[in-house]
């Protein structure tokens, strides 16, 4: 990719993509499509990733909603809670929701959670 943060971070948030379907993990929204200019392999080895790692493969976004090892390149983390086994429904997107990006400072992030 190469992009500066600050323009991946533009080009990012900059759409609103909706959730082609929920996988791979509970709650891991598969979302699309990215801007052209993102588009990235996945990585060869997987990777540790924390619950709220925002990732890009392909023409695709994804939220990792737990930890766990993953291929895709981490652009960045969401406060957001993508699954909880106490909740009714436990995932909070389902596939045809939209979802916008946006950044946030490092306070708002603590304050979010």
């Amino acid at each position: 990719m190469g992009y500066p943060r600050d323009e991946v971070i533009g080009l990012h948030s900059s759409n609103e993509y909706r959730v082609y379907m929920v996988g791979f993990l509970p709650g891991f929204p598969y979302l699309g499509k990215t801007d052209a200019r993102l588009e990235v392999a996945r990585k060869s080895q997987p990777a540790p990733v924390r619950a709220g790692g925002v990732g890009i493969a392909g023409l695709q976004t994804g939220i990792y909603p737990l930890s766990s090892p993953g291929g895709w390149r981490i652009i960045g983390q969401t406060p957001v809670v993508l699954f909880n086994p106490k909740a009714d429904p436990p995932v909070h997107l389902q596939t045809g929701d939209r979802v916008q990006f946006y950044p946030i400072s490092g306070s708002e992030f603590h304050d979010w959670k």
